[in-house]
Formats: structure tokens, C-alpha cells, sequence
């Protein structure tokens, strides 16, 4: 069911052994919100929504800051805010989900590999996906129509499978992958929380 790819360039960053930070990547409707949430509450760890972050500190939806400022100014926006996070996840351990164009961002990539964080790639097929985000068309910038929906993902999917553990979504639970990536990175039976 997951595929390890470029695992030996992923070190987990840890603290007598032990993952402090996870984050998530891939598409839209992939479900990062979702199992992100589960696996915090499961481990007792607080979570961190990266476009919720920049929601609540610009005063603007996302989708608001793509039609009013530009996609370049909302993925400088996304690096800072990852930036600010790096430096708080010294501290508490923290689940992270990023945008689905976050790990699009070399610059992006290079502060998560140079603090050797954990990445997984949370991935369905296209189709599934695209049925996932339906109801939230009017709030995603990038969800045009399905055609262009399909050609994003196919250009992206790559991208996500380079230095990331890829853990596929389809079919499951958002329980049942977040039980499944805590087994993955050693961290089952290291909940706080039933």
C-alpha cells in the first residue's frame, strides 16, 4: 500500500530516537487537512494547517490572496509562514499539512530536507480526487475544471513521489491512514490520546 521513495534521503528529525514533526504533502482533496488532524489527535501532538496559518495572519482566504495579490506573492507568503514554523517545531512536536502546491517550491524542499523532516505524500487517483474537491470549487483558486484538474496533477505528481514516502489514500479511512503512517514511522502506541 506505500510505495518508500528516496527514503535514505529523508532522515526523520528526532529527539532521543523519536519523530518530532511530520509533514504532508500532495494534491488537492488528497486529504492532508484530514488525516493530518486524526494523526495529531492519535499521537497528541498539535497540528498545523500551513494555508490556515496564512489565512489567519493575512485576514484573506486563499483564493482571495490568488485574485488580489498573485500566486507568486501567496508562495512567498507559504515559504515565510514554513520558515516562522520551522523555528516552533524546536519545541512541540506537530503535525503539518502544506498546500498542494507547497512542495512545488524548491525553496520549500530545501528547508525541509536541510532540517531532515519526515514528508509523505498522500495520494488517490486523479479521479477520486477530483470528486473529493467537487463540493469546494469556489474556494480553490486551482480547481477550474477537470481537465485542468487532471493536467495539474499529472505535472505535479512527480514532484510529490521525489524525497517522500508515498502512502496511497484511496478506499480508506482517514483513521485507517493515520494509524497507517504512525505504524510507518515508528510512532504507534506513542499516543497521549486513546
Amino acid at each position: 500500500m506505500t510505495t518508500p521513495t528516496n527514503v535514505s534521503s529523508q532522515p526523520a528529525a528526532t529527539e532521543g530516537g523519536k519523530v518530532k514533526a511530520i509533514f504532508l504533502v500532495g494534491f488537492m482533496g488528497a486529504g492532508k487537512t484530514s488525516v493530518g488532524c486524526a494523526l495529531a489527535t492519535a499521537l497528541g501532538w498539535r497540528f498545523v494547517d500551513l494555508d490556515a496559518r496564512i489565512v489567519e495572519r493575512t485576514g484573506q482566504s486563499v483564493a482571495e490572496i490568488f485574485q488580489q495579490d498573485g500566486e507568486a506573492s501567496f508562495r512567498q507568503m507559504e515559504t515565510d509562514e514554513l520558515r516562522h514554523l520551522l523555528v516552533e517545531l524546536k519545541t512541540v512536536n506537530t503535525v503539518v499539512s502544506l498546500g498542494g502546491g507547497a512542495w512545488m517550491q524548491a525553496g520549500n524542499v530545501t528547508l525541509l530536507k536541510k532540517a531532515s523532516l519526515p514528508v509523505l505524500f498522500l495520494d488517490a487517483p486523479v479521479e477520486e480526487l477530483w470528486q473529493r474537491c467537487l463540493p469546494e470549487q469556489a474556494t480553490r483558486p486551482l480547481l477550474q475544471n477537470e481537465a485542468k484538474f487532471r493536467g495539474l496533477y499529472e505535472a505535479r505528481r512527480a514532484t510529490y513521489q521525489n524525497g517522500t514516502l508515498r502512502v496511497e489514500t484511496q478506499g480508506r479511512s482517514v483513521e485507517a491512514v493515520a494509524r497507517h503512517i504512525a505504524l510507518l514511522l515508528g510512532l504507534a502506541g506513542t499516543s497521549v490520546t486513546p
